[in-house]
């Protein structure tokens, strides 16, 4: 039977879902994000006919760009980051052509009159019935204060829907979460607050709830009683770049474990939503984030590895120490490698460890979760003949190769009966004949259609917090010892022999 490559973007297949005109008014348009992600991410949505006539951006920022210079800024943006290329002219020129410019001083009301004046207009002009979008592309201690010129101003008032998108991070402790969300309520409800993390836009991470729940024949072993343990790395081959002042006072476990970690340990463990809609998948969600045993105190000593890089060499060059790095303090004790031992407490998981790791100036980038299967309970076949057998394995690859391996054992082809292990591979370019789109593309649409099934909820936030702000406070204190590894090896050998420990084993899968 000839196997049949699905090509998504074929003729007669089209995206099913429809977005109202609405305008898209991004607040720090002349900034990384917006150049890097956003604008490129909207001209592809154009390119496939995923946004209706009228819709309308309006970049609002410091810079005192004009009309034409920003279409020329963005111009220049998309040709150079679009995952499309080359651009094509006809698409691109529509949508610059869509583009104005707002300039805004995020303290003074004054730029916020002018943007609802400008406002005001485009709905006239275009038809967008008043629908909007706040998208906040700025350092995340303003969002709060954009929300309440937004609230003050009245821009998200009248007839249409009206949504702010924040991005992480969501505070930088339970605390401060709470602070914020208290802000952005004040000018939006719940259900117009959209708090995105790009992670969950990806294709691979959704394709883990597709991989679970719609193929019967995981989802019977996907407990305690098959699955020896799961695995879920977020490895980075850079250094924090120019991001030293920042990072200095995030670290790696509040700048990717209590975010995109946890939300790929959320969908691996997960129970089954009755639908796949935004109430039901984060009320699965928050239930797995409760079930998170708590570590405090020793149990902080015993459970988790910080560490730092210290000079080395990857690929062939050499990488400066993290205390070399500009704007990071010379005698920092930041972490740059978190390694965490985690429980979740309920009748599926119940005696099942969740390794997490993130790091940066490891040998590779790659995120990974990779299930570990228990062993048969009888070798059937003997000790010798199965010595080269590996337990079973499952490895979701998120990036940047995406895809879906399956281990499991096979007869070796000799005259005797040896068992050994082989490798099933899934490639998303090789099975669907595409590229996967953009996160942001997904989140956007996603936003303008008020579907908020991968955006996080308050609940699903301060219950992210609740876990990690014990051990970051431990950690502070100086427990346990701050670990060095060498830029370009895996990580500090603390983290290694955590895993050992714990016997069967058990060790770090390398992507």
């Amino acid at each position: 039977m000839t196997e049949v490559l699905v090509n998504p973007l074929a003729e007669g297949m089209h995206e099913y879902r429809a977005t109202e005109p609405c305008v898209m008014v991004i607040f720090g348009a002349s900034g990384d994000l917006a150049s890097r992600k956003l604008l490129p991410s909207i001209y592809n949505l154009v390119r496939q006919s995923l946004l209706p006539a009228g819709f309308t951006v309006i970049g609002a920022a410091k810079d005192e760009f004009t009309r034409a210079s920003f279409r020329k800024h963005a111009d220049e943006a998309i040709r150079q980051h679009s995952r499309t290329q080359p651009v094509e002219e006809p698409v691109l020129k529509s949508f610059l052509d869509s583009l104005d410019y707002v300039q805004v001083e995020f303290e003074s009301p004054t730029g916020f009159h002018a943007l609802k004046k400008k406002l005001d207009e485009v709905d006239k002009k275009r038809q967008t019935g008043g629908n909007r979008m706040f998208y906040c592309a700025t350092p995340p201690p303003t969002y709060g204060l954009i929300a309440r010129q937004l609230k003050d101003n009245e821009l998200q008032a009248g007839p249409g829907w009206h949504r702010i998108v924040v991005e992480k991070p969501f505070g930088t402790d339970l605390r401060s979460a709470r602070a914020l969300n208290s802000e952005l309520a004040h000018a939006f409800d719940e259900k117009s607050i959209f708090r995105i993390d790009h992670y969950l836009g990806k294709e691979t991470v959704q394709n883990i709830l597709a991989f679970r729940f719609a193929n019967l024949i995981f989802e019977p072993v996907w407990n305690a009683q098959y699955v020896d343990s799961v695995q879920i790395t977020v490895a980075e081959e850079l250094g924090v770049e120019n991001r030293g002042a920042y990072y200095d006072h995030a670290g790696a476990l509040r700048d990717i474990i209590q975010n995109h970690a946890l939300q790929l340990l959320t969908l691996v463990a997960m129970e089954a939503p009755v639908a796949f809609e935004a109430g039901a998948v984060r009320d699965e969600k928050v239930k797995v984030l409760r079930a998170i045993g708590p570590l405090e105190g020793e149990d902080v000593d015993r459970r988790t590895v910080r560490g730092q890089y210290t000079a080395g060499w990857i690929k062939g060059e050499r990488a400066p120490g993290y205390r070399e790095e500009p704007n990071v303090d010379e005698s920092s004790q930041t972490e740059t490698y978190a390694a965490l031992k985690l429980s979740v407490d309920n009748w599926r998981w119940a005696g099942v460890p969740f390794y997490v790791r993130t790091g940066k100036r490891l040998p590779k980038r790659a995120t990974e979760i990779r299930i570990r299967f228990k062993l048969p309970p009888h070798l059937t076949f003997g000790r010798e003949a199965s010595k080269e057998l590996h337990p079973n394995a499952i490895t979701l690859r998120i990036q940047p190769e995406e895809g879906i391996s399956l281990r499991f054992g096979a007869k070796i082809p000799t005259a005797g009966l040896r068992i050994g292990s082989v490798n099933m591979d899934f490639l998303y370019m090789s099975a669907f004949l595409t590229e996967a789109p953009d996160a942001y593309e997904r989140l956007l649409v996603d936003c303008m259609l008020g579907d908020a099934t991968l955006f996080a909820r308050i609940d699903e936030v301060e219950a992210a917090w609740t876990l990690v702000d014990p051990i970051d406070r431990r950690w502070a204190e100086g427990k346990p010892p701050l670990a060095f590894y060498e830029a370009g090896s895996w990580g500090p050998r603390e983290a290694d022999a955590m895993v050992a420990a714990d016997g069967h084993g058990r060790q770090w899968h390398r992507p």
